[in-house]
């Protein structure tokens, strides 16, 4: 079957070329998805699905090329799943992402920035501090692949190194494979975790049975050759526990505030340390917290912004879903002195209730970074908040999104019910080469 040609239009969400079958007298048919495909460009595509209204496809020959596309830095770009948009020039990536969370704001909630803000950029590669490898013996190649999942696959890529990773961890990539093909467990070894700190490495393995003779040493040789530091993994994430070398503690640093940040390997932080530091530089400054304020920070894990407001603020208050979590931001803030102007609690978010806004008191500020899912039970508590009680509601709301989507259902709440408007709004580029989009926006009482 002959391929079809079409002009690409514009880019989704998932960095797929969006274009128009035409029909036979020449108007704007069918729309269809082509993966590899960037926007200007005439493309011939092979049909990999076909739904009623959409057809999704793959780029076969390019006619007419995009100024916006770059070779990929990466050798295995085209079949690994760790990135979707190396082909595309960076700055063009990220102006993309803008245009998705103003696209998001406007089509979902009909709200609009008053200002966008400029991104917020970091360095585009070795940037990847966190991630979850997978990793698998595969008979037929009679070997142990370490890595992403193929695009659009269950099966993880053959990849020897990974540009988005730090240098030396991409350094012992194939090492990695040979270590644990060579252990007595190696078709029961499913995942390795990664975790970078300022100094120091951490590989979590998940081990599904017992380690077996002479599988320890080859650990400990490969940690002291690497310079890194085992954890391993029996079960769920709350079993991992460290192995060797002992006493080594992952930490990372926000230098502005004198705040140093210790966490285990299997806790959630931000996977780009770089940007970390921008962003929390840049929420603090737009919420810009006055000495005499008390400030709630909502899903604040393990202090990431709780203790930088609390140099700041005469009091912050975080509020986190996990009794772990809260347990070990409490123990953060005694570590870096700021005890003092912090307490946090552990209550579900995802069911907060005006009620439960009245107990917690007046907030002169409110810092909100909640996971993909949101905030919606907060957002329409403060709605209610303002029909009965508008004197308790927040002058300002800085909210950080991983997920464009639910920020924009968030703040058609927050500016269409609660009495906000959205003074500013911008990307923050955490993930460069991927579709992912971390946003920000500052809400402020109309």
């Amino acid at each position: 079957m002959q391929d079809t040609i079409v002009d690409i239009k514009s880019l989704d969400m998932d960095a797929r070329g969006v274009g128009h079958i035409e029909n036979e007298d020449g108007s704007p048919g069918k729309v269809v998805f082509i993966e590899g495909a960037l926007p200007g460009e005439k493309v011939s595509f092979e049909l990999l699905r076909k739904k009623k209204n959409w057809e999704q496809g793959r780029m076969t020959a390019l006619h007419k090329e995009s100024s916006m596309r770059v070779k990929p830095k990466c050798e295995h770009f085209e079949i690994c799943g760790g990135c979707s948009m190396q082909h595309l020039e960076a700055s063009a990536q990220v102006a993309i992402k803008q245009r998705v969370l103003e696209d998001n704001l406007w089509h979902l909630s009909k709200v609009k920035s008053d200002t966008m803000m400029r991104p917020m950029y970091g360095p585009t590669w070795g940037y990847r501090y966190r991630a979850r490898l997978s990793a698998r013996y595969v008979a037929k190649k009679g070997t142990v692949l370490v890595g992403f999942h193929e695009k659009k696959s269950v099966f993880v890529a053959d990849i020897q190194s990974c540009q988005i990773l730090p240098q030396h961890v991409s350094d012992m990539m194939m090492p990695l494979r040979a270590l644990i093909h060579s252990l007595t467990i190696f078709d029961k070894v499913p995942q390795i975790e990664l975790a970078v700190g300022e100094d120091n490495t951490v590989l979590v393995m998940r081990n599904m049975v017992p380690l077996g003779e002479g599988d320890e040493d080859k650990l400990k040789a490969f940690a002291d050759q690497y310079q890194i530091q085992w954890w391993l993994q029996p079960k769920g994430p709350d079993t991992a526990y460290p192995f060797y070398p002992a006493g080594k503690e992952l930490y990372y640093a926000l230098p502005e505030f004198g705040i140093k940040m210790p966490f285990k390997p299997t806790d959630f932080t931000q996977v780009n340390h770089h940007i970390n530091r921008v962003l929390v530089h840049k929420a603090l400054r737009l919420l810009d917290v006055q000495k005499d304020e008390r400030v709630a920070d909502l899903f604040c894990g393990l202090g990431n912004f709780t203790l930088p407001l609390a140099t700041q603020a005469r009091e912050v208050v975080g509020i986190e879903g996990s009794t772990a979590l809260t347990e070990r931001a409490l123990s953060n803030a005694k570590v870096n002195g700021v005890d003092g102007h912090t307490t946090f609690q552990c209550r579900n978010l995802f069911e907060i209730t005006k009620d439960d806004l009245i107990a917690l008191g007046k907030f002169d500020r409110m810092l909100i970074d909640p996971p993909r899912d949101g905030a919606m039970a907060l957002s329409l508590a403060l709605a209610e908040l303002k029909d009965s009680h508008p004197d308790l509601l927040p002058k300002r709301i800085v909210y950080v999104s991983c997920s464009p989507s639910t920020l924009a259902r968030d703040a058609g709440v927050l500016v269409h019910r609660a009495g906000y408007r959205m003074s500013q709004a911008g990307v923050m580029n955490m993930f460069p080469h991927t579709s992912h989009v971390e946003s920000m926006a500052v809400f402020d009482l109309a």
